[in-house]
């Protein structure tokens, strides 16, 4: 594949001028290769923060009502932009909160141990604050981790997880099963999950089914209404774009719009909108996703994410997706073919299994490959490290070029033969 030629009929090639790109102290522009962790700043979204800064010194309170974007309902903005983005009906997605905590509010729901049926199931190396959310949330119920945590992890000498194994494990617990909880995308990996026939297994055992889609939303195309999952959750400042800390999204399966016998933590925005401000005493859920709502959005942590969906609306996720996978295969094929015996890629190769990020273990001792690591970033590539030794990439289709996949290759097969 030749970079320049790529580069030059690249369709989205335009859109990386839509975002902030860092310079080192010199002002020279770094590789940006970290999308994965946190995703770059659209230049709109300056504007669009500055827009409730200034509503909010004209109008102070009567913003909620008066603002150029009325912050009572701000959030609503969001919700066919995200519902485009994954797959759902604009009634089943909601911005709100931080992943994990919209984690917990799900699992109040969604894990309902009985009986027998007391079970969780994740993946083993689940990222570590859905393991601490699950085992808390087992643990507030009286229950063990040791007992009713099950953790799916990859064959002997393997890396990543395989559908037959999973579907195997499933079907065996089944009876015992409250809730699975998939990865879209594994973080550390990148392996992205066969999720369609999981999540039927799941349900045929009879299961609930939470998906963490923190490195999959805005990554790989996703179909959540026809999935079938309960509920799934993310972040919104990797892929994204709407900066550190940003508000999170969730995800509620329609079939769960009205259901009343399920519990939930509930809060004052996500009660009746006609009836809010009358300050009732008794809840009443709001149809959907939104019911699930327990405080207003918080309006300057949510303005950059409405600037960035408008970038993805414009790209549109499936041209994104093709260039994702070109990107991707120019990074596999350079490693391959420049730094055999030097570095391991642990993401699969196939492309229904991987979406921007590939996973690079770096052949060397722990401290050796740490200080690679230090050596690509002092020159000029920002990638980022998981112990021992792992390196994540991500040739982000947004922002992200076939030269700079490139580029990036030399710097590491520099760093790497010091």
């Amino acid at each position: 594949m030749d970079a320049a030629h790529e580069d030059a009929h690249d369709p989205l090639a335009r859109y990386a001028d839509e975002f902030h790109h860092p310079c080192d102290a010199s002002g020279r522009r770094l590789l940006y290769l970290c999308g994965h962790s946190l995703g770059l700043q659209p230049k709109r979204a300056a504007q669009y923060v500055e827009q409730e800064m200034a509503d909010w010194r004209r109008l102070g309170v009567q913003g909620h009502h008066d603002a150029s974007r009325p912050w009572i309902g701000y959030h609503e903005h969001l919700a066919a932009p995200l519902a485009q983005l994954t797959g759902a009906a604009d009634s089943e997605v909601v911005a709100m909160n931080s992943l994990t905590v919209n984690l917990h509010l799900m699992m109040v729901s969604f894990f309902k141990p009985d009986g027998v049926r007391k079970r969780i199931m994740i993946e083993a190396s689940a990222f570590p604050s859905d393991r601490y959310a699950v085992v808390s949330q087992l643990e507030f119920h009286g229950l063990s981790a040791r007992e009713h945590l099950i953790e799916i992890a990859p064959r002997a000498g393997e890396r990543t997880l395989r559908t037959e194994d999973m579907l195997a494990s499933i079907e065996q617990h089944g009876a015992q099963l409250a809730l699975v909880l998939l990865p879209g995308v594994q973080y550390l990996t990148g392996q992205c999950l066969e999720l369609p026939p999981l999540i039927a297994a799941a349900r045929r055992v009879g299961a609930c089914v939470g998906l963490d889609l923190a490195h999959a939303v805005g990554n790989t195309p996703l179909r959540l209404h026809d999935w079938g999952a309960d509920f799934a959750v993310w972040c919104s400042y990797k892929y994204l774009n709407a900066g550190p800390g940003a508000v999170g999204g969730c995800f509620v399966h329609e079939r769960h719009a009205t259901e009343t016998a399920l519990p939930r933590f509930a809060g004052w925005w996500g009660h009746d909108k006609a009836a809010r401000f009358l300050f009732e005493p008794d809840f009443r859920a709001i149809a959907g996703a939104q019911g699930w709502q327990v405080s207003n959005p918080p309006i300057l942590s949510t303005a950059p994410l409405l600037a960035s969906l408008e970038i993805f609306a414009s790209a549109g996720m499936q041209a994104l997706h093709i260039k994702s996978l070109a990107l991707t295969g120019l990074l596999r094929s350079l490693i391959e073919e420049r730094l055999a015996g030097l570095v391991q890629i642990i993401t699969p190769a196939s492309p229904a299994q991987h979406g921007c990020q590939l996973s690079l273990r770096i052949l060397r001792d722990s401290g050796e490959a740490k200080r690679c690591q230090q050596r690509v970033t002092d020159s000029g590539l920002i990638a980022d490290w998981r112990e021992p030794d792992i390196m994540r990439v991500a040739p982000t289709p947004l922002y992200n070029s076939y030269g700079e996949v490139g580029a990036a290759v030399d710097l590491l097969a520099q760093a790497l033969r010091v």
